[in-house]
């Protein structure tokens, strides 16, 4: 197993004492929480992206650089590239450039979005957003791939004789699909041969199983080499202490008001976007929420394993508004504690 970090920039009110750092501040922290991923031995280090909603990851790009700057060796991922409401020119040209500087450590995760908001925002029709996705992405796919383009399609003006500069680093970067309620998102990525990220955030496990087994059929339906199906997991945050029963009175009153606070009453009902698992206990025993001792955890992600057979997990740990000094300390729990232990249960060739 490899392990990457993933930060969306929340900057919402601390769900319990209301207190809202600066934004300087709080991209400062995302940028060294990177710079510890790497000392800590992560594979990789992802931000997000939004353009809707309380969050500073509008610009990935821009974040991924400063990172770029302070790291030499852990992989820089996207998580993920809102490919559907951009222009795959400026994507391909931006990302290569942050391949450039990087040396190659870029790897996009290119999916629709899980803010609804931003169609409007890019005047965009939301009815229309796989179509969106599906063409862009194969651009975007030609243009880090091909010299002197022609193309022309439904969303963009044509292209005649284009080459993106710079190109990348050492040839076509990696690009995962990220995967949460749609079989859309496996499907493309299994007709190109590319690795499937699920989102494995919310939902109960049989739903993210049923895109990962889709997946995998249609890989080998398109005649790739099944060994080749990479599969990422996320998981909706990481929480650590010395049992189960210090993880409940420590946390409880922190993850269930934020459970509270990022409910969406307008998408009741709507899969992907409210988690079902409302109190810590429910988390801890069926989410995919990454709470309790080091051994409960271990097990998760191992039970996790068994059913998706994949390669990278993916941890969050600045989602339910831990004190910076207390998620590096929770980084380095992981890294110590979990890391091996899985790394030796569920060994993956991914990157070596």
């Amino acid at each position: 197993m490899k392990f990457s970090v993933l930060s969306i920039i929340g900057h919402a009110p601390h769900p319990l004492t209301g207190e809202l750092p600066s934004a300087a501040d709080r991209l400062a922290e995302v940028v060294g929480t990177g710079v510890e991923a790497e000392r800590l031995g992560f594979d990789a280090y992802a931000v997000g992206e939004r353009h809707a909603g309380p969050f500073l990851s509008s610009s990935p790009t821009v974040v991924l650089a400063a990172l770029a700057s302070r790291t030499s060796t852990i992989r820089l991922l996207t998580g993920v590239t809102v490919v559907a409401i951009l222009d795959p020119v400026r994507v391909a040209e931006e990302y290569a450039t942050l391949d450039q500087l990087s040396r190659g450590r870029i790897e996009l995760v290119v999916g629709k979005g899980a803010e609804a908001g931003h169609f409007d925002l890019f005047g965009l029709d939301e009815e229309r957003q796989w179509d969106l996705q599906r063409e862009k992405y194969e651009l975007l796919r030609r243009l880090w791939s091909e010299e002197g383009v022609d193309w022309e399609g439904e969303f963009r003006p044509p292209l005649k004789n284009v080459t993106t500069v710079p190109r990348p680093y050492d040839g076509l970067p990696r690009i995962w699909h990220g995967s949460a309620t749609s079989l859309n998102s496996p499907e493309l990525a299994a007709k190109h041969g590319d690795p499937l990220f699920t989102a494995n955030a919310i939902q109960p496990r049989a739903a993210y199983a049923k895109l990962i087994d889709h997946y995998r059929e249609r890989f080998a339906a398109y005649g790739h080499d099944p060994a080749r199906a990479h599969v990422a997991a996320g998981s909706g945050g990481l929480l650590i202490a010395d049992s189960s029963q210090q993880a409940v009175s420590r946390f409880k009153g922190l993850y269930e008001a934020k459970v509270a606070q990022t409910f969406k009453p307008h998408l009741a009902g709507k899969a992907g976007y409210n988690t079902p698992f409302r109190t810590i206990e429910d988390a801890i025993e069926s989410g995919p929420q990454l709470i309790g001792s080091p051994q409960q955890i271990i097990d998760k992600i191992l039970g996790y394993h068994e059913v998706y057979r994949h390669d990278l997990q993916s941890i969050t740990v600045d989602g339910f508004g831990l004190p910076h000094g207390e998620q590096l300390e929770t980084l380095q729990r992981f890294a110590e504690e979990i890391a091996p232990v899985v790394r030796r249960e569920a060994p993956s060739t991914l990157w070596d």
